[in-house]
């Protein structure tokens, strides 16, 4: 059993909770109006979960998710965060997050401006080209013929293997397409995105070499 720390209790925060909970871990989970406003998802995730705010979520995690848009000015709890592993499943959207010139450019990903927020983190990018009501409807026990695959993206070796173990557990293949500067590849409209309804291990790794910059 992990204590798993979310900071995001929107529709992938929210989903990702009540897998990893019907997995047996427990999960400490924050949004941005404050634990009391998380009363109704408590209730229904049950005894494994409680509500915090975001310090006290990346606090009590063991590994935090972060289920959050990136801000160009830090707005995590840096300190909190320190020396842990951080999944962050962001996808960039200018439309929603507005001009981030580094990104839109191409010189960065989201995520490594994610890994320079919280510098002492191991940022991991996961769960990023997979709708969340989904991550029931395709997972798979280990070994099944033509089972989903989802790539992770990082710096921190350590951070892939334990993303590995989550999306195993969670009942999925893993590709890793680290590191961090080559997270472009699984990024809305390239191809691993557009098959994110079924691709296997093997189809996602050709989707990934087969991605183009834009």
């Amino acid at each position: 059993m992990t204590i798993i720390g979310i900071i995001g209790a929107g529709e992938v925060g929210s989903q990702l909770a009540r897998a990893v909970i019907t997995h047996g871990h427990q999960v400490v989970i924050a949004n941005s109006r404050g634990p009391e406003t998380l009363a109704s998802l408590i209730d229904e995730l049950g005894p494994s979960a409680r509500a915090a705010t975001a310090a006290g979520a990346a606090e009590a995690g063991e590994l935090v998710i972060i289920a959050v848009p990136l801000m160009l000015v830090n707005n995590m709890p840096t300190a909190q965060l320190a020396g842990k592993i951080v999944l962050d499943t962001n996808n960039y959207v200018p439309w929603r997050d507005g001009a981030y010139p580094a990104v839109y450019s191409g010189e960065k990903t989201e995520h490594e401006l994610r890994q320079e927020q919280p510098p002492t983190s191991k940022v991991a990018k996961a769960f990023t080209h997979i709708q969340a009501p989904r991550l029931f409807h395709l997972a798979r026990p280990a070994g099944t013929p033509g089972r989903h695959a989802l790539s992770v993206s990082s710096d921190h070796p350590e951070a892939v293997d334990r993303v590995t173990e989550l999306y195993d557990e969670l009942g999925f293949d893993t590709v890793d397409n680290s590191p961090l500067d080559q997270a472009w590849r699984t990024a809305p409209g390239q191809p691993a995105w557009n098959a994110h309804l079924g691709q296997t291990r093997e189809e996602l790794a050709a989707n990934i070499a087969h991605a183009e910059p834009r």
